[in-house]
């Protein structure tokens, strides 16, 4: 840190500008009165004439020649010049004593050694300061950083510099001895040499300046001696002086003693022998000290290089401090009175000889006790024109600022210049063309008689009351009646500035006005103080710069002094600046000082005037000049008795202002004179003061021109004081005065009763508008008084003046607030209130109209109208409390009515109201909060609150205006929202994480949901997925800890919910598992079963056929309204494949799969009998081959044909021929019959027992193992019957008879048909066109237990021997199997007539333990209570077969089926018709017809365990027995 330089200036406020109308601009008094009001507020105004106004410019140039000002600028400023007079004086006091000043640096800035030195005195001096070690304290007080070790820079240089100044001015005096004994204790400061004593040494760091004086010398008078700049040069004078006095003729010293004082201190003079070369000194540097003991060895060293001189004129010299003449190479000689002194001696002591002229203490204090000249500008040695001194100003500028004039912005000369002004580093010089008389060289403004030659088009500026030559002698302007021609004040001034010329602080004479019109040129900058802040100015710069009020009191008052605006204002002075630019105005007003600086070449113009408001400024002034004993300009007291000599032609307002200043003139006069008379002055003279010249006239003591009176005496002739200062004239006594006077009070009372005659209406009318402008209250009169006041004033033609103005401004301000309390009370303004508007154009805010009715109250007169507005403002104000009010509390969502009752009232009042924003603002934040509320209402949002409706409120809540109460409500929304996001995305991730989160992570992240009162859809999502994991897992459980083996359908679809899931569960790879090893299973059976592109299933393969033939009759169950509520169980129908599985799948147990497959089994067994039927009759040889439909072409028979062993239709071998079919050992199957592979049992075996390792059920294996009982049940029934063939065949064997006819037969009742008896392939060759390939097992007397024997075994998908076997043996024609008979007997056929009777087939034992277990487990279903499956009662095969056997043909196959509905009615001949959720039947065994179990009395038991036969039936099988 460094020491602080000056601050960057600051432009103070603007002052005002006045753009006038021509209608204004045409009296420019009159407009200069309207405007004093605003303008003498800021000292300064700038008046821009109108555009149109360009006049002339009428000097003449070529004749035009100055001497300009020289400036410094920073010799101007009052501050910088008191630092550059006392830096003179230092360097003054050092270049007296042979030393040159060189200014120190500290921190790399030049050390203010004013502002040092000013330090140290105030804290007491250098003694003290050191004593208590406060330089660091002076260090940090002149702006250096603590730290450096500054302080101690800063004492060496005051020591080295300033201390032996300080000394000298303290008046130390070496001629007394004890102060010189008491000041000899200092000891010189070690670098005072290399500082000060040795010029052609350079400073120690190389940085110190050397200070040039500021023609310190010259402007003060300073007659030095001129010294010998060259060192050597002086050496070798002295020396050669001296030799010539040692080698004179005679032994003679040298008389001249001029050379003998310069010889004294440089050499010592001694006998030398002749020859000898005089040898010089060696020059030795000695530590001067007290008078002691080191002084005399001191002494001595020197002695022994010298031996003693012999006794000479030199001799005699001494010491004036101490008395002594020894050490004369130590001895100094006075360059101005030819004192001696030893170096060693002085105060403080030397250590070499000064290189320049030297001066003793003595003559030094002589030289700077002389005081100091006043300051003032030198003029400048050359002669300028006007274009000579613009070039050099042009060139100067750009020079300066390295850029043309005209593009130097305003700012950057202004900062500048300021900064100019404050430095004493920077010495910058420029010159001012002021104060130039236009009476010599013409004005800028053209005048009549003038040598400038106007145009017709600009005559108009010749008589213009703004042209400066007519301005100042206008009628309005109190200087016409002063006599002379005040140069400068009368008539103008011309000025022709510069870049940086200045203008310093003054104020005009006498206070006057003054104007100044810039013609042409760059700008000036005007700065001004107000007149009320003049002394407050004063007082400051007296207070910053005593030192230069002390030698000139007057300063102010000589036009060379400036201080820095910013400064004044820093102390509270107010200043206000403006640039004035080319074909402008600036006015001063009375006691305003005002400065400024020129911002390049220019040229302008000045005049003063005064009006009539300056008459009691100008007394006040006069007295004011003659405490500062100031000349005036003009008597003003002439200028009063001129006026008034000329009453009858006075204006009546000056006329007015005249007497009141002639009664303050007259009583001072009078009591004047009183006092002289009774001081002894007798004698009286009357004197015509007008006729001597201002200067001959002027008080010897105050220098006030004298007029109405003055003190002479014989002693002093031409010599006169005024009466204030009659004991300031002479040491005679007063009764030698005499009185010269101008009037007598006789005289001067009439003069005064003229002017109050010509004054006298005027002042009554001005009494009357007084009285009416002062009333108080009350007595206020009507605005009517105030508007007849100027109508009278208009009929009398009284001028225009401060009282006139002020009456019709009050009147007219009257009159609009008249005007606008009317509209306010009635409503009607311009702009309504707008609802969310802001203040209209013409609406008054509360303040306002608060103001608006203090000023109703505060004019003079009286409005009707105030009671009233008073009135309403008073309800303004109670609705304004009730709004505080409201506004302070809380916001609530249940003051919403209150506040909207609020702004209802407010827009009712025609005036600004600042609440009714802050309501609305309210009233929108309790909406906000009524719809917050709203939102977490369970009631009405029993959901809770979503994620859109809190953004919606935010977003709502953004907004609005911040309030603690929404501000909250906002911050705990914000947290809800930000946490429900949180919660929300956790969930989102928890719900998508791959791999799935484990149900425990889940739950966790539940338990932070609980407790927030939002709705959060993905978290409600999780809570599902976690409930649904949890009922996953528990069913999960459910069928690995059960008792049951689960089936494949309830793993799948645990598998299918699992991978809904989005939870890691545990169990689901090993149900996965499970699975895949299920269908692997089910591939493995698919391989093994299925055929090659086979169009069946797996499940279709391994189930009996339900769909052997859609001709079948429907067997079926009825259970009274299908449609029964969902709480009970349908009974399960086997009509498709899809039902099969369905009931596999929904089967609890094995048993119950088995028990569903042998039911389908007995379908099978059934539809294939009647589709065996059917197909052997549409073959009969009777049959019409061409009507026939056969094979997979649906055509009739023909050529050969294969014929399946299994359903025994027929098909064409060319449609059917598959190479892998035609095997003779084998039976041919055609292609709907064979649907599997067929492999052996084994391989099935092993396929069970790899299903039964997985545990799991599936309908294939239920069918599987389904398939295998039934095949083993297969395998040993046909295996009895294989053996029971090999005994009949051995039997027969034994007998040796083949087998008969009747072998072939089950009874000798059956009778066959001789065709039917043939092979229809051999025997029907004549009568059809096709034959049979293959032989077919015969059907002709085969028993029905070997045919349903032989069906079942091809009906299985599963590869036997025995099925080959017994193939084989009933293709050849099996023996007839002996059976009991009572076995058949029910099952056989009575009736013995029709030969195309189908044969009947016995029931196997196997069937009735179907049919039994069927019927048991419906009577335990309905015994617990449980809806029992359908249930049919069967009758007997044999019965069966008899009735399809009668019914069988072409037609009848075509309409065997019965519809469903048809079969639903109960045959019974007095139906009950029985109601309920079920409703049980049974079927006839001989009709097939069902019947309701409670019309035909059968129970449930009864029809499970024996077969039902119909009363219909029942009596026809009893008439055929008979």
């Amino acid at each position: 840190m460094t020491q602080r330089g000056p601050a960057e200036f600051t432009p103070p406020p603007e002052c005002p500008v006045f753009e006038p109308t021509w209608e204004e601009f045409a009296d420019p008094f009159a407009f200069i009165n309207k405007i004093r009001p605003i303008a003498e507020k800021t000292g300064i105004c700038k008046v821009r004439p109108p555009p149109e106004w360009q006049p002339p410019f009428a000097c003449d140039v070529e004749r035009l020649h100055f001497t300009p000002r020289i400036q410094r600028l920073n010799e101007l400023e009052a501050q910088t010049r008191v630092k550059l007079n006392f830096l003179d004086q230092i360097a003054k006091f050092w270049d007296l004593q042979g030393c040159t000043l060189k200014i120190p640096h500290v921190e790399r800035k030049i050390l203010d050694l004013y502002h040092l030195n000013k330090l140290v005195a105030d804290e007491g001096g250098f003694d003290i300061v050191c004593r208590e070690r406060r330089w660091t304290k002076i260090a940090m007080t002149m702006g250096f950083a603590p730290g450096k070790a500054v302080g101690s820079h800063l004492r060496a240089h005051y020591e080295r510099v300033l201390h032996p100044y300080n000394l000298f001015q303290s008046g130390a005096n070496l001629l007394a001895p004890d102060l010189a004994a008491k000041l000899m204790s200092f000891a010189a400061p070690p670098g005072l040499e290399e500082c000060l004593q040795k010029q052609s040494l350079d400073d120690v760091n190389g940085k110190d300046k050397e200070y040039k004086p500021h023609d310190l010398l010259q402007r003060q008078s300073i007659h030095i001696q001129p010294s010998d700049t060259s060192a050597p040069a002086r050496r070798a004078k002295r020396m050669k002086a001296e030799s010539d006095c040692v080698k004179s003729e005679g032994g003679e010293g040298c008389d001249n003693r001029l050379n003998l004082r310069r010889r004294m201190g440089s050499f010592v003079a001694k006998p030398e022998p002749e020859g000898e070369i005089p040898i010089q000194v060696k020059q030795e540097p000695v530590e001067v000290k007290l008078l002691n003991p080191e002084l005399e060895k001191s002494k001595s060293r020197y002695k022994k290089n010298f031996p003693p001189p012999p006794v000479s004129i030199v001799d005699l010299y001494v010491c004036l401090v101490c008395g002594k003449g020894n050490d004369e190479e130590r001895m100094l000689l006075c360059d101005g009175c030819d004192d001696s002194y030893h170096t060693f001696c002085l105060i403080p002591p030397l250590t070499d000889v000064p290189k320049g002229d030297w001066r003793c203490p003595k003559c030094l204090a002589q030289e700077c006790s002389k005081p100091l000249e006043a300051f003032g500008f030198e003029q400048a040695y050359r002669d300028y024109s006007l274009k000579a001194f613009g070039d050099m100003a042009d060139s100067f500028k750009s020079d300066y600022f390295n850029m043309p004039v005209h593009m130097v912005p305003t700012e950057l000369v202004e900062k500048e210049f300021w900064r100019l002004v404050g430095t004493i580093e920077e010495d910058v010089t420029v010159e001012y063309g002021a104060d130039i008389a236009s009476k010599e060289f013409g004005s800028g403004f053209p005048i009549k008689g003038g040598k400038f030659k106007v145009a017709p088009h600009d005559e108009k500026y010749l008589n213009c009351g703004w042209n400066l030559n007519k301005m100042a002698m206008m009628t309005p302007s109190v200087l016409t009646h002063v006599t002379a021609d005040i140069c400068g004040m009368t008539l103008p001034w011309l000025y022709v500035g510069m870049c940086f010329s200045s203008f310093c602080w003054h104020i005009e004479d006498h206070w006057s006005y003054s104007i100044n019109y810039l013609h042409w040129g760059e700008p000036k900058t005007w700065y001004g103080a107000p007149g009320f802040a003049a002394e407050q100015l004063e007082a400051v710069m007296k207070k910053l710069a005593p030192e230069l009020f002390e030698s000139q009191p007057d300063l102010l008052h000589q036009l060379v002094t400036i201080m820095n605006p910013n400064t004044l204002m820093a102390h509270g002075v107010p200043i206000y600046r403006t640039n004035q630019c080319a074909g402008e105005f600036v006015i001063t007003f009375p006691r305003a000082y005002h400065s400024g600086f020129n911002q390049g070449f220019n040229f302008a113009e000045a005049v003063n005037f005064c009006t009539v408001d300056w008459m009691p400024l100008g007394r006040q002034c006069v007295d004011h000049y003659r405490l500062l004993h100031r000349y005036c300009v003009f008597s003003h007291d002439e200028m009063v008795c001129n006026m008034a000599m000329k009453a009858n032609s006075l204006d009546v307002v000056l006329a007015s202002a005249v007497q009141k200043d002639m009664q303050l003139m007259i009583r001072e006069e009078r009591e004047l004179r009183d006092k002289v008379r009774k001081m002894g002055v007798a004698q009286c003279e009357l004197f015509e003061y007008d006729l001597l010249a201002d200067d001959e006239r002027q008080c010897v003591k105050c220098r006030t021109t004298c007029y109405l009176s003055a003190l002479t005496c014989p002693c002093r002739p031409g010599v006169q004081v005024c009466l204030h200062h009659a004991h300031d004239l002479c040491s005679c006594p007063i009764s030698n005065y005499t009185l010269n006077y101008r009037f007598t009070l006789d005289d001067l009372y009439p003069m005064m009763n003229a002017v109050s005659q010509r004054a006298e209406s005027y002042d009554e009318w001005a009494s009357r508008v007084t009285e009416v402008m002062e009333a108080k209250l009350d007595k206020k009169r009507n605005v009517t008084v105030f508007r007849s006041l100027l109508e009278e004033s208009d009929e009398k033609s009284f001028p225009e003046n401060d009282l006139l103005r002020q009456l019709r401004l009050v009147t007219q301000d009257a009159e609009k607030c008249s005007s606008v309390a009317q509209q306010l009370l009635n409503g009607k303004r311009q702009t309504r209130y707008r609802t969310g508007g802001g203040k209209s154009l013409n609406q008054l805010s509360v303040e306002e109209m608060r103001s608006f009715v203090r000023q109703l109250y505060n004019l003079p007169c009286s409005l009707t109208q105030a009671p009233l507005l008073k009135e309403m403002l008073n309800s303004i104000e109670d609705f304004q409390q009730h709004c505080e009010k409201l506004l302070s509390d809380e916001v609530s969502a249940d003051s919403v009515c209150e506040i909207e009752s609020l702004l209802e009232e407010g827009s009712q009042f025609d005036v600004f109201l600042p609440e009714l924003p802050q309501l609305r603002d309210h009233l929108e934040q309790a909406r906000w909060l009524a719809g917050v509320r709203q939102a977490e209402d369970i009631v009405t949002n029993p959901c809770g609150l979503s994620l859109d409706n809190m953004r919606r409120l935010i977003d709502r809540g953004v907004g609005l205006t911040p309030h603690p109460s929404t501000e909250r409500t906002m911050a705990r929304l914000q947290e809800l929202l930000t946490i429900s996001e949180e919660l929300e995305e956790k969930a989102q991730s928890l719900l998508k994480a791959r791999p799935p989160e484990s149900l425990e992570t889940l739950c966790s992240q539940l338990t932070q949901v609980e407790g927030v009162p939002a709705y959060l859809p993905n978290c409600l999502l999780l809570q599902d997925t976690v409930n649904m994991a949890k009922e996953w897992l528990q069913e999960a459980d459910n069928l690995q800890v059960g008792v049951r083996i689960p089936l494949l359908g309830s793993i799948s679809d645990m598998v299918l919910r699992a991978h809904a899931i989005p939870v890691q569960l545990e169990p689901l790879e090993q149900f996965e598992f499970l699975v895949s090893e299920v269908q692997s299973w089910k591939e493995s059976a698919t391989k093994t079963f299925l055929i090659k592109n086979s169009p069946f299933t797996l499940l279709e393969v391994l189930c009996p056929r339900w769909e052997v033939s859609s001709s079948s009759k429907k067997k079926m169950r009825k259970v009274k309204g299908e449609c029964v509520s969902s709480g009970k169980k349908k009974l399960v129908k086997l009509d498709s494949m899809s039902d099969v599985e369905r009931a596999l799948s929904d089967s609890k147990d094995s048993a119950s799969a088995m028990f569903t497959l042998a039911e389908v089994r007995l379908k099978e067994l059934e539809s294939l009998c009647s589709l065996r039927a059917a197909n052997e009759s549409k073959l009969l040889p009777a049959a019409d081959c061409g009507a026939l439909k056969v094979c997979v072409c649906q055509k009739p028979p023909m050529g050969a044909m294969l014929q399946c062993e299994l359903c025994r239709d027929a098909f064409h071998s060319v449609c059917v021929r598959d190479s892998t079919n035609r095997r003779d050992s084998k039976a041919w199957l055609c292609p709907s019959c064979l649907r599997s592979t067929k492999p052996p049992l084994d391989k099935i075996l092993s396929l069970l027992a790899s299903l039964q390792r997985i545990h799991v059920r599936l309908p294939e294996g239920d069918a599987l193992r389904y398939m295998i009982e039934r095949t083993v049940s297969w395998q040993r029934r046909a295996r009895e019957v294989i053996d029971s063939y090999d005994l009949s065949l051995n039997s027969q064997d034994c007998s040796g008879a083949l087998p008969t006819q009747s072998h072939w037969t089950t009874g000798h009742n059956r009778k066959m048909s001789p065709t039917r008896c043939q092979d229809w392939s051999v025997s029907g060759q004549e009568q059809s066109v096709f034959y049979t390939e293959q032989r077919c097992i015969p059907l002709q007397g085969l028993s029905a237990e070997l045919e349903e024997l032989m069906v079942e075994g091809l009906l299985l998908q599963v590869s036997l021997p025995e099925t080959q076997q017994l193939y084989r043996l009933l293709l050849s024609g099996p023996p007839t199997i002996k059976t009991p008979q009572t076995e058949h007997t029910p099952y056989l056929t009575q009736n013995h007539s029709s030969p195309q009777r189908e044969r009947t087939k016995t029931i196997t034992s196997a069937e009735k333990k179907a049919k039994r277990r069927m019927n048991r487990e419906y009577t335990e279903i309905r015994d617990r209570g449980i809806k029992p499956k359908s249930k049919k009662q069967r009758m007997s095969t044999e019965k069966r077969r008899e009735r399809k056997a009668a019914s069988v043909s072409a037609s009848d196959v075509s309409q065997s089926e019965d519809s469903e509905e048809e079969m639903t009615l109960c045959p019974a001949e007095s139906c009950l018709q029985p109601e309920g959720e079920e409703v049980y039947w049974v079927q006839c065994d001989c009709c097939n017809r069902w019947f309701h179990m409670m019309c035909v009395g059968v129970s449930a038991e009864l029809a499970a365990e024996e077969d039902y036969m119909c009363v219909t039936c029942n009596t026809t099988n009893a008439g055929r027995r008979k």
